[in-house]
């Protein structure tokens, strides 16, 4: 009889955690660093914490192993390797949440000769169900916020299916219910909305350039639809909690890198943009009015971008802008949901870069200064120079001739990092990236993993 009973418990007890892997997750949050690979995680944490200490995510309990290249490509763009995460299946680069045989059609230039035109056949491959479309389909409240551009590749491919990710006035027309291109598998409209672009929402203009050339006001739209509509901080901070909304804060392009968005004094709109963090938390706050739970995609965005133009400095100081908004939303979700019983969040990245850390430098030493060796001595390359810890393996700034660098110089917010290859730009790398998770369903993230296999996990620990 004891025997049976024991069993019984311990039969009970698997049953249990197999629910809480299945199923349990009421909320999901899910963060993408664009471009985060390693490398970008062990700087960024030496950059702010040294080499002991760890990034928020990093404390994250889950932890596995990400491939990421895509269907046609080693090498991963970043809407394919996002639309892996969103729907399960790989695309060929450029593509957004399209079946494997969709081919990347370059778009073509509007009237007033902006990039955009969508030139996409309706036979030219189908879309694909998103995990935003199905957490929408099941009740609940959906959002995708980032530091980018609202219709760029990593958001789009939330909410948007499109052969090419610079179609981009086309995949801001699929956001507006009842509009011509919206996208009905998002019913009533994505709840959250949060970027930058707005030039893609309204119309061309002598003082709107890279405005829509079909007139359109997608903003107006919106508003009509029941949506608040945000262009600042301040905006976004009044902006009620019970009704959709959409915050665009650049009007042209990308949010500020955080390094000159919190600079003194602020470049570009800067002065007037919210950070990821706090983005995150107003997010969560409109989602979570939902009783059926929510569906949250953050990205940071610009991580990527400082990568492609060999800028460390900006790469480290948005990373932990991104880190700052993990940590915002673990303590935004432990209000309500303390041991995060009924939330799932998972960090990742879309691809790596070619950034790497070089030479046997000393510990404690500047991650973005010259390399030192242990005893404090510059480290010298075969002509007697200096160089820094980090460079890249391809981009702009190859010298002819290698020549002296100083501290003051490497230490320069503008400055730009060694590559060995150069090219106009820096790439995408394809090694694995890393991911972690924390709360409901989140154990079964472990191992080394395809992309497409997060899809799946995440429909999991939602029960769906």
């Amino acid at each position: 009889m004891i025997k049976r009973s024991l069993i019984a418990v311990v039969f009970a007890a698997s049953v249990a955690a197999q629910a809480h892997a299945a199923g349990e997750a009421k909320n999901v949050i899910f963060f993408l660093g664009d471009g985060m690979g390693p490398t970008t995680i062990t700087a960024a944490r030496i950059y702010k914490y040294n080499e002991e200490g760890l990034l928020n995510f990093e404390k994250l309990e889950r932890t596995a192993r990400i491939k990421t290249y895509s269907n046609d490509a080693q090498t991963t763009d970043s809407a394919p390797s996002m639309a892996a995460y969103m729907t399960g299946v790989k695309a060929n680069n450029e593509v957004l949440a399209m079946t494997p045989d969709t081919v990347a059609v370059r778009p073509g230039k509007d009237a007033n000769g902006n990039l955009g035109v969508n030139n996409c056949l309706p036979t030219n491959g189908k879309a694909v169900q998103t995990i935003l479309e199905l957490a929408k389909a099941n009740g609940k409240a959906v959002g995708s916020i980032t530091t980018t551009e609202l219709t760029h590749a990593t958001p789009a491919a939330t909410f948007s299916h499109i052969c090419n990710r610079d179609a981009q006035y086309d995949i801001a027309a699929q956001l507006v219910p009842g509009g011509a291109g919206f996208n009905p598998a998002l019913g009533d409209g994505v709840d959250v909305l949060m970027g930058g672009g707005r030039n893609h929402f309204t119309p061309f203009a002598a003082t709107n350039p890279k405005g829509r050339a079909d007139g359109r006001n997608l903003l107006a739209e919106l508003a009509s639809n029941g949506y608040t509509i945000a262009a600042t901080k301040a905006d976004m901070a009044t902006a009620p909690v019970n009704k959709k909304f959409i915050g665009l804060f650049s009007s042209k392009s990308h949010l500020e890198y955080e390094l000159d968005r919190t600079a003194v004094p602020p470049k570009g709109e800067g002065a007037t943009q919210p950070s990821l963090a706090e983005m995150t938390g107003k997010a969560i706050d409109i989602l979570a009015q939902n009783p059926n739970g929510y569906f949250l995609m953050v990205e940071g965005g610009r991580i990527d971008h400082a990568l492609h133009g060999t800028n460390a400095k900006r790469v480290m100081e948005d990373t932990i802008a991104f880190d700052n908004a993990v940590q915002a939303a673990l303590d935004k979700v432990r209000e309500t949901d303390p041991e995060l019983e009924h939330t799932l969040i998972v960090v990742t990245a879309d691809h790596d870069h070619t950034m790497t850390l070089n030479g046997y430098v000393k510990r404690g030493n500047p991650i973005l200064d010259i390399s030192r060796d242990v005893k404090g001595n510059p480290i010298l390359d075969a002509n007697g120079n200096t160089s820094t810890t980090l460079v890249f393996g391809n981009g702009p700034n190859r010298p002819n001739v290698r020549g002296n660098l100083t501290s003051s110089t490497v230490l320069a917010d503008n400055y730009l990092q060694e590559t060995g290859v150069r090219l106009a730009s820096e790439t995408h790398g394809g090694g694995d990236v890393k991911l972690l998770a924390t709360g409901a369903g989140s154990k079964v993230f472990k191992g080394t993993m395809d992309n497409t296999k997060v899809f799946s996990l995440l429909k999991s620990a939602y029960g769906f």
